[in-house]
């Protein structure tokens, strides 16, 4: 049964490693490698916490030193990436977790409680080419250039550590949230506070064969053509999408990228049972009230901030479109988005505004914005930029004058799917789930290796 809904879904839960009882869970979980990249204190912080203890922060790279560090530097991080991945498996820190989902409740700092399913989604079925019909698909455009180092760690590694989230459009609540009902029959696999004030997390083994056998029939439901079309009144010319990718998209699409180059010396055979066919993953239900979509502000590092507005201006305005920007302290009424005009507040050293186009020619504020940075960026190499969460990153490192900050709106998660079936990937960087703090921190682990001998 399980194999044949695997073909179908792209699903394999034949095994996902947890650390075993001895090893300190707050210390061992650390959060996504691409969060925090402007704060280095942030993750010396960590390192500190951490110690000299068993702890997933010492297999992977994190992103806030990818700019800082040179290629030897690089190099060597890598290395020891790798060695310790062996060192962990060798030193037998995992318990193997066979056959079975991951059920996961992530307590926010709201205090609502998010609701996931661990398991490891067919690279085969996923596609993060712009106007992709695949069955899992990229909701923002991938910044092709941020693949190499993670590739570099990945095509060595005998292990993967997912922070990788998949969302799917599940109104009726009928994949996730029947197995939450049912989690006081399970074994719980973990239960601890994450580090950094990240909330509280559990998970629970989920092998119970009724349970397995409903979670693959409501996923079957969602994926028919007839479900499908008429939820999102297309016609049966338009390929299901089943699982969007929320958070990780880079992570996926290394993967994927790292799974095309292996697969091309294998056999048939070998092809369908490789370990790295697949990516461990994490579903949640997009209709999860827990589940918040905040904007992915930028930041411009060394420019000059009248300068930067007055090349916005020239630019939307050699195209023809009404353009400008304005001081003003009340930026906190500035509303990004509807169908004739996106304002974009900013803030510099001690000054606040927002620039403003009329009759945009992206639909939401964030196209608007990444169309003119793509083209200022190219034609300033000293500059640099950076996509962070949360307003509070932005005020504080725009503190400084030599830093331009632009705050984007959120969006409408219930307008995710439909707008990537219909329009294909949003520009990059479009919405993170939640806030820094509360993205996937890295727990549990997969190995990708064939035959990887201890």
């Amino acid at each position: 049964m399980v194999n044949r809904f695997k073909k179908d879904l792209g699903i394999d839960i034949s095994s996902i490693l947890i650390p075993k009882e001895n090893i300190s869970l707050t210390k061992w979980a650390v959060i996504a490698c691409d969060q925090y990249t402007s704060e280095p204190e942030y993750w010396e912080k960590v390192d500190r916490f951490v110690g000299n203890e068993p702890s997933t922060l010492r297999l992977i790279f994190p992103e806030v030193y990818l700019e800082r560090e040179n290629a030897e530097q690089k190099r060597q991080r890598i290395d020891n990436i790798n060695k310790t991945m062996r060192d962990y498996l060798d030193n037998d820190y995992f318990e193997e977790i066979e056959n079975s989902f991951v059920y996961i409740e992530r307590t926010v700092k709201s205090g609502k409680k998010r609701k996931g399913l661990l398991f490891a989604i067919d690279l085969e079925l996923y596609d993060f080419s712009r106007g992709s019909s695949s069955l899992v698909r990229a909701t923002e455009g991938t910044i092709l250039d941020r693949l190499p180092p993670r590739i570099q760690i990945r095509e060595k590694a005998c292990l993967e550590l997912p922070h990788i989230m998949l969302l799917v459009d599940d109104p009726g609540c009928s994949v996730i949230e029947p197995v939450a009902e049912c989690k006081e029959r399970m074994r719980k696999l973990y239960s601890f506070n994450l580090m950094m004030e990240g909330g509280f997390i559990e998970g629970y083994q989920v092998n119970d064969p009724v349970l397995l056998q409903n979670i693959y029939e409501a996923l079957m439901n969602l994926k028919s053509q007839d479900s499908f079309s008429g939820k999102y009144n297309v016609d049966a010319s338009v390929s299901p999408l089943l699982f969007a990718v929320g958070d990780g998209n880079h992570s996926l699409a290394t993967a994927k990228a790292c799974w095309d180059n292996i697969k091309k010396s294998l056999s048939d055979e070998e092809k369908n049972r490789h370990p790295a066919r697949y990516a461990l993953v994490e579903l949640v239900n997009i209709h999860d009230p827990a589940l918040q979509f905040e904007p992915i502000h930028r930041i411009l590092f060394n420019v000059d901030a009248d300068e930067v507005l007055n090349a916005f201006v020239k630019f939307y305005s050699d195209k023809g479109i009404p353009c400008g920007y304005e001081y003003t302290e009340d930026i906190g009424k500035i509303h990004g988005t509807d169908s004739k005009k996106h304002s974009i507040a900013f803030i510099s050293g001690g000054r606040t505004g927002y620039v403003w186009v009329g009759n945009p020619i992206f639909s939401i504020d964030v196209g608007t914005l990444q169309h003119f940075l793509d083209s200022y960026l190219g034609a300033n190499p000293d500059a640099a930029v950076d996509y962070v969460h949360g307003t509070e990153i932005v005020e504080k490192l725009c503190r400084n004058e030599r830093n331009l900050g632009f705050l984007l709106s959120p969006m409408n998660k219930s307008d995710l799917f439909r707008t990537v079936i219909l329009d294909g990937a949003l520009p990059r960087k479009t919405f993170s789930m939640g806030e820094a703090e509360e993205k996937r921190y890295y727990l549990e682990c997969r190995k990708i290796i064939s035959g990887y001998l201890r």
